[in-house]
């Protein structure tokens, strides 16, 4: 079963992590939540 990661915050560190995140673990969701019009995709 894959599991879910969740992060909030659409930043500099929170597309980072996601990368890092999935890199890790190619099974992994993960889902990042960002209320700004922007999101850093530079990861």
């Amino acid at each position: 079963m894959a599991k879910n990661l969740l992060i909030i915050g659409g930043g500099a560190a929170g597309p980072s992590v996601a990368a890092e995140a999935k890199r890790s673990n190619t099974s992994l969701n993960v889902t990042v939540l960002e209320k700004g019009k922007f999101v850093s995709y530079s990861a």
